[in-house]
């Protein structure tokens, strides 16, 4: 059974470092085994639980270790030498910074789809409607920050609605902003379809029309310098299979 652990990278980074060990060394795509870090977005969190689940039952000498953030926060980290086997980020700009400098293994691939969707507290008690009420002044109004896709994409969809949103609060990631939603900190915020769809009704959802909305793709790609190559390339050949597509889908998640 998945162990369901989220990574912090500064603790790990000697650690895994020093044990890139024989089960690492001995790791092929095909008999992958011993630990495989990667780094994904936070929206991913409950569909990348399961598929470390399912990877595992599949893999049982392997062990999933999920460092979950930010893209941004998780590219700082890869760019500045962080061992990390597997990067899946919510937007392509963050990957690319990291193709950029060298860093990854073969063609990033896109395997997941995402759309916005405005977060409202259950029963909506500040009565959210849409976009346009994202400029009153007396609502507290919640984005993820501006360099974290979820808030580049809430950015772009509110400018699209040419809405001036009067923003109380930007959040790290998607979870840390529906978090404050749910707890009735905040009257609305805009986050992920699949964010939403996670609470189990903890908060309620109003659609971004279509036109305005900003469609977000992930990407997944290995690391030059994964500590264990081997594992990395049967992970991400796990998220791409039809069982991989699968899951993601039972989230919520469109897929290629």
């Amino acid at each position: 059974m998945a162990k369901h652990r989220i990574a912090i990278i500064s603790a790990l980074a000697l650690g895994i470092a020093a044990c890139g060990g024989a089960d690492a060394a001995d790791s092929t795509a095909s008999d992958p085994a011993g630990e495989v870090l990667v780094s994904a977005a936070a929206s991913l969190t409950d569909a990348f639980a399961d598929i470390e689940a399912a990877f595992e039952a599949t893999h049982p000498k392997v062990d999933v270790i999920l460092n979950l953030g930010g893209s941004s926060s998780l590219r700082e980290q890869i760019l500045e030498g962080a061992p990390v086997d597997v990067f899946a980020s919510a937007n392509a700009s963050n990957v690319a910074r990291v193709v950029d400098e060298g860093l990854v293994a073969g063609t990033p691939q896109v395997f997941a789809r995402n759309l916005l969707q405005i977060a409202v507290p259950s029963g909506n008690p500040a009565g959210i409607t849409g976009l346009e009420d994202f400029d009153r002044e007396d609502l507290l109004i919640g984005l993820c920050a501006e360099a974290v896709p979820c808030g580049a994409f809430a950015r772009q969809a509110l400018e699209n609605a040419q809405v001036t949103a009067a923003i109380d609060t930007n959040e790290p990631d998607v979870r840390a902003l529906l978090t404050k939603i749910e707890a009735g900190e905040l009257d609305a915020g805009i986050t992920y379809v699949t964010d939403v769809a996670s609470t189990g009704g903890g908060v309620d959802g109003i659609d971004v029309p279509i036109d305005v909305n900003a469609a977000a793709e992930y990407p997944i790609a290995t690391l030059v310098d994964a500590p264990n190559p081997g594992a990395a390339a049967a992970f991400v050949a796990f998220v791409i299979s039809d069982e991989g597509r699968s899951i993601l889908e039972s989230h919520g998640f469109g897929t290629p």
